[in-house]
């Protein structure tokens, strides 16, 4: 009794300025700031800015606009201002913010059972993956949670495959990458980069990765006659590297080049699949089956971390139970989230919408000013344009400008180069109406 008195005279002295600034940061909605206490009160853009900076790691740049709220193309942030979002979240909500239809099922099966680890059964796991293998036209899946894990997971499968099946030489296993890839922050994945800025200072790295030129076939041919490769793993479009869009043809002869010297090829479709690009998959624009397909992102609608790898009984199978997993991988609440995010893109045909809208976004674009944009490039709602930068303007200079008129994008990796890519229910007349925003910012330079 006296150990319960001591704890709930610590948790009183927690100093009320504090608890304040935890409950105020917490509020979901406009409407719970307005019913604050009277010794509380909403914060602002620039309270939220500095806390972050005060408590938080400072690994991220981000744009300063404070969200709270999403819905369908826009979020508002804590003045009330209503924005266009042109990242969706690095291409994770390409169903709309917080989509009536997956959110009914986060909170239902959230009700009901979240997590069982994989020591069990749960009733909803088969479904999810009859559901997402029938789907995308393959033996298996694995279940993850983050895009990164999702690479990891298709790495240790293509060692294991060269290993049991291909009959490389145990752990001289080798994985060709292109120069320009981005998957993620683990040390894998920042092995596999050419970016300094991603690898400065956490070496030393992986070994048995290799790069090649991104869009090079008759380098890609000569690394691949290396016996002792497993597999290639690429983006069918560069996303970080500025919406890179390989030429015609390039992912046809990658899956000829791969079957010829009996490669692995890994689609890396965390952020160019899901409709995204305006086909299910962006290997669909060349009929082109790769070996494995990573998925993320898109594949929760953005409202929890999925991922998952597609391939065949011959490479899935060379993992035997103990050899690999995850606690969160293929839970409950994730396996039913996923199947409503999947349901949203096929019942509403965003592939088909992103098709169309990226169309009319692309020649819109290249109606802009040369001396200003240089270039346009993209397919579907995946696009990008190249700031021509100067003394007096540059890409993140135009994205601040944006925000002040209502619509939110950020620099990729490179920064010259500005990511446009809303939520693939977008429709044409904000299409244009985002299209006018984006006019009107770049002019204004």
């Amino acid at each position: 009794m006296n150990c319960m008195k001591s704890v709930i005279r610590g948790v009183a002295r927690v100093p009320p300025a504090l608890t304040r600034a935890v409950h105020s940061g917490i509020r979901s909605s406009s409407s719970a700031a307005s019913k604050a206490e009277p010794d509380e009160r909403p914060m602002t853009a620039e309270e939220v800015f500095a806390r972050e900076e005060r408590y938080g790691a400072h690994n991220y740049h981000p744009l300063p606009v404070a969200l709270e709220r999403g819905e369908g193309v826009h979020m508002w942030d804590l003045e009330g201002r209503r924005y266009f979002d042109f990242l969706s979240a690095f291409s994770s909500v390409n169903q709309g913010h917080c989509h009536p239809k997956i959110i009914s099922a986060l909170t239902a099966q959230a009700s009901r059972l979240t997590l069982t680890s994989r020591a069990f059964y749960n009733d909803i796991l088969g479904a999810y993956e009859q559901f997402i293998t029938s789907l995308f036209g393959y033996d298996k899946v694995l279940p993850m949670n983050t895009g990164v894990e999702g690479g990891e997971t298709a790495c240790k499968l293509a060692r294991k495959w060269a290993y049991t099946v291909k009959g490389v030489p145990k752990y001289e296993a080798k994985i060709v990458f292109a120069v320009g890839n981005y998957w993620g922050r683990t040390m894998a994945a920042i092995s596999s980069s050419a970016e300094r800025s991603i690898l400065d200072g956490f070496g030393p790295y992986m070994p048995g990765f290799e790069l090649v030129p991104y869009n090079d076939i008759a380098t890609l041919e000569k690394a691949l006659e290396d016996p002792n490769v497993a597999a290639f793993m690429v983006e069918p479009i560069q996303g970080d590297a500025g919406v890179v869009v390989p030429d015609a043809g390039y992912l046809t002869k990658v899956r000829e080049l791969c079957t010829k010297h009996n490669v692995l090829f890994i689609a890396d479709e965390v952020q160019t699949g899901l409709a995204r690009t305006g086909r299910r998959l962006a290997v669909d624009h060349e009929a082109v089956r790769p070996d494995l397909v990573v998925l993320g992102k898109a594949l929760s609608g953005g409202v929890y971390p999925v991922s998952a790898v597609l391939c065949d009984d011959e490479v899935m199978l060379t993992i035997k139970p103990g050899e690999y997993g995850s606690t969160y991988g293929g839970n409950p609440l994730a396996c039913r989230v996923a199947i409503a995010a999947l349901e949203v893109l096929e019942e509403e045909n965003l592939a088909e919408n992103a098709d169309r809208m990226g169309q009319i976004l692309r020649a819109e674009l290249n109606k802009l000013p040369r001396e200003i944009v240089s270039g346009v490039r993209g397919k579907g709602l995946l696009n990008a344009i190249i700031i021509n930068e100067t003394q007096d303007y540059d890409a993140w200079r135009v994205c601040l400008r944006l925000r002040d008129n209502g619509l939110l994008a950020k620099p990729t990796l490179h920064g010259d180069i500005i990511r446009l890519a809303p939520p693939l229910i977008i429709k044409e007349d904000e299409v244009r109406e985002c299209v006018d925003i984006i006019s009107r910012t770049v002019m204004s330079f």
